[in-house]
C-alpha cells in the first residue's frame, strides 16, 4: 500500500504533509520479464552474448539515427535550415543528448542492487536527502529538476547508500511525470529490501510552467509517497519530514 499527494508550496509550511487517502495500487518497479539475478547470470551463460551485444549495439545505432532524423524534421518545421554551418550537427547532438536523458529506460534495479544489499541487524530509519534528479516531462519534453528525499526502515537488510541514487537516476532518466516518478522509487526499495516502510518526498521545478503557459518563475511542486509504517503510524511520518527539512 502506498498514499502519494500532491501538495502546493505555500500549504506545506516546513513539510508536514496531510495524510489524504490516495490510489493504492502498487507498480512494478522490475521488468515482468527480469527474474532474480541467479538466473540472469544463468541465462548470459547460456547465450551468446556478444550476439546480444551486437544486437543491443545495432539497436542503438537505429535508434540514434531516427532521432536525428526527427530533430532534422523539427528544425525545418521552426523553419530553420538544417544544412546551416551552426545546425549542421544538431540533429546529432540532439539525438545522443536524448538518448543519454532517458537512459532509464536501458537499465534495470535488479542488475544495479546486485552486490549492494548487505545483512544489518539495524531497524531505525536511514534517510538520504538533497538527491539531485533531473527528468524530462512528458507533457511537453522539457526538463523538471530538484531534490529527493529519501528514508526506509531495514527489516535486517539495507542497501549501500549510493545505489538509493542510482534507483532515482534510472527512473528520472525516462519521460516523466513527478507523480509517477515519486512512487517508482518507493516502490522499487520496498520490493528490493521488503523494509517495513519507505517515504520518498521530491521537490522540483517545472520548466513547463516556468518558460512556458503560467510563467511562474518561483514554483515548486513537491509531492511525496509513503509506504508501510510511514503511512501507517503518524509519529514516524513525522520524524522523517522533521529530519529532511533540518
Amino acid at each position: 500500500m502506498h498514499c502519494e499527494q500532491q501538495v502546493p508550496v505555500e500549504q506545506m509550511n516546513g513539510f508536514h504533509i496531510s495524510s489524504a487517502e490516495m490510489n493504492c495500487n502498487c507498480m512494478s518497479a522490475y521488468s515482468a520479464n527480469s527474474g532474480p539475478v541467479a538466473e540472469v547470470k544463468k541465462a548470459l551463460k547460456q547465450s551468446n552474448f556478444s550476439a546480444c551485444t551486437k544486437d543491443g549495439a545495432k539497436e542503438s545505432e537505429d535508434q540514434l539515427s531516427s532521432l536525428q532524423d526527427a530533430y532534422t524534421t523539427i528544425l525545418r518545421g521552426l523553419g530553420e535550415d538544417p544544412a546551416r554551418d551552426g545546425l549542421l550537427m544538431t540533429p546529432s547532438r540532439a539525438a545522443k543528448a536524448m538518448q543519454f536523458l532517458t537512459k532509464g529506460y536501458k537499465e534495470n534495479i535488479r542488475e544495479i542492487l546486485n552486490d549492494a544489499l548487505f545483512d544489518e541487524d539495524h531497524d531505525e530509519i536511514v534517510i538520504v536527502k538533497d538527491i539531485d534528479m533531473f527528468s524530462l516531462c512528458e507533457h511537453h519534453l522539457v526538463p523538471f529538476f530538484g531534490k529527493v528525499h529519501i528514508g526506509y526502515i531495514p527489516t535486517k537488510k539495507v542497501v549501500g547508500l549510493s545505489k538509493l541514487a542510482r534507483i532515482v537516476e534510472v527512473f528520472s532518466r525516462r519521460l516523466q511525470v513527478q507523480e509517477r516518478l515519486t512512487k517508482q522509487i518507493a516502490v522499487a526499495i520496498t520490493e528490493a529490501l521488503q523494509p517495513a516502510g519507505v517515504a520518498v518526498v521530491i521537490e522540483a521545478a517545472h520548466m513547463c510552467m516556468v518558460m512556458r503557459g503560467v510563467q511562474k518563475m518561483g514554483s515548486r511542486t513537491v509531492t511525496s509517497t509513503m509506504l508501510g509504517v510511514f503511512r501507517e503510524d503518524p509519529k514516524t511520518r513525522e520524524e522523517f519530514l522533521s529530519l529532511i527539512k533540518g
